[in-house]
């Protein structure tokens, strides 16, 4: 157990991509990220910042790879947010996946409108205006 509060605890993974890498589990139970209320998402991005400023003193590290997996890959149906200990060379290369990119501006922007038109509200208010 690396932290146990009232509302997150924390341990380290079974089977870590580096020495260190931590996983920060909110005690009430929610599948998926778009389950979680606002008001929690906070506490478990508090608890990852102060386990990866706490992985730079105690193991070195010199950043910090935050990932949370939401239904594909989640080994475990319970939103649980990733903290590994990163350093210069690690072998880790951007992302751990193969990237793309758009046709053009035209297929960009397609997706960025369809995102815009399904985004929910922000909690607490109207939502921003979105760029072009």
């Amino acid at each position: 157990m690396v932290l146990d509060e009232p509302d997150v605890v924390a341990f380290l993974d079974v089977r870590p991509v580096f020495p260190g890498h931590t996983l920060i589990v909110p005690r009430r139970h929610w599948s998926t990220i778009a389950d979680v209320p606002w008001d929690h998402l906070g506490l478990l991005l508090d608890a990852g910042r102060r386990v990866a400023a706490a992985q730079r003193v105690a193991l070195g590290a010199e950043g910090t790879f935050f990932g949370l997996n939401d239904v594909v890959s989640q080994s475990v149906p319970h939103v649980h947010l990733h903290v590994i200990p990163r350093r210069r060379k690690d072998g880790l290369r951007g992302f751990f996946w193969p990237r793309t990119r758009y046709g053009d501006g035209a297929e960009a922007g397609s997706v960025a409108r369809n995102l815009r038109e399904a985004l929910p509200p922000a909690a607490g208010g109207p939502p921003r205006p979105a760029g072009p």
